[in-house]
């Protein structure tokens, strides 16, 4: 059974083998057994805290193989976007450029840097297995930290933000980092982002143009990443996308990949989440799969299983899916439908 649970320092050798293979732009998940070091050992101190309002806390989910061991997914949440420095996107904004004389009326797409996500909720880390795309477990490797969310709304803020991994061709290369960021630094788009991973994404961020950048004025195939997604990170987004997130309004400020809004409140998972009591038995056939988890906080678990459940009634869980989540007789659990 894959089993949805906080990271822990155990984890840290399996956590950098998934880093290893996560795609590039993913500066949160970095392939550097020290900075994952300090993720797991933050996300640790975080689970612990009491916490009243969203702050500088991380939470860092893996998704483990019970069996095995075997990680096979990892996810987080980072309470507050930019709570120690700013949180930098490109804004999509048109400005009017009008002359009576010549009766000339354009409206023209321009990306100002700004840093209006800073203090959001921001969903990040997302890597799941190859063999596991397209698949229940995705879903529970995305939406499993909704849950917990959902759980404990007061740790969060009102909206959540994340940014998608942007297109770059087989080779590494980002045709909007080459005709935006690359004039800025001496360095190609692999190296930035790797670079970002192992400090800070802001002391490149300041470096970048202040001032709008005339969208027409871009090469076309610049123009034509923008808002593209990586196709490894495409399950990410159609999963967020489901969820109800929005695009559009923000970009990635080095591979121009979409950076997806939502209020918290009107999430999938949380919205249409329901928390019910636990029955021990055998569950009933012809059932669907729901993602179900346990209403902890350091000993937060969630799974899949296919429930025959009816809403306004209790649960059943089979005695192995109530182990993999700690939960007994009457205990209350949250879920939501896949």
């Amino acid at each position: 059974m894959l089993v949805m649970r906080p990271a822990q320092m155990a984890d840290l050798t399996e956590v950098q083998r998934l880093a290893a293979d996560s795609p590039v732009g993913v500066t949160s998940l970095p392939d550097d057994s020290e900075r994952l070091r300090e993720k797991i050992v933050a996300s640790e101190a975080s689970f612990a805290a009491e916490v009243s309002f969203n702050g500088e806390e991380s939470y860092f989910f893996v998704l483990e193989d019970s069996e095995s061991g075997r990680l096979v997914g990892c996810s987080g949440i980072v309470a507050s976007a930019g709570y120690s420095e700013p949180f930098y996107s490109f804004r999509n904004e048109t400005f009017v450029h009008n002359s009576r004389e010549l009766k000339i009326h354009n409206k023209i797409h321009v990306l100002s840097l700004c840093h209006d996500l800073t203090g959001n909720s921001l969903l990040t880390s997302f890597y799941v297995d190859r063999s596991l795309v397209n698949s229940a477990w995705s879903e529970l490797n995305s939406r499993g930290r909704l849950l917990f969310l959902a759980n404990h709304p007061e740790r969060f803020a009102d909206a959540l933000v994340v940014e998608i991994v942007g297109y770059s061709d087989e080779a590494g290369d980002s045709p909007f980092w080459d005709a935006v960021g690359r004039n800025f630094f001496d360095m190609n788009y692999t190296e930035a982002e790797r670079l970002c991973g192992l400090k800070s994404r802001t002391f490149l961020a300041e470096l970048m143009p202040h001032y709008p950048i005339y969208v027409p004025l871009l090469p076309d195939e610049a123009q034509e990443a923008m808002g593209q997604v990586h196709p490894r990170a495409q399950i990410s987004f159609d999963i967020l996308m489901r969820e109800g997130f929005e695009t559009d309004h923000y970009i990635d400020i080095f591979d121009g990949g979409p950076t997806l809004h939502a209020r918290t409140s009107g999430i999938r998972s949380i919205a249409q989440s329901r928390v019910v009591p636990v029955r021990i038995g055998e569950p009933g056939k012809g059932g669907r799969p729901y993602l179900v988890s346990n209403g902890q906080l350091q000993d937060f678990r969630a799974i899949v299983v296919e429930l025959d459940w009816v809403p306004g009634k209790p649960v059943t869980l089979s005695v192995a899916a109530a182990e993999a989540l700690g939960v007994g007789e009457g205990v209350s659990v949250r879920l939501v439908a896949v």
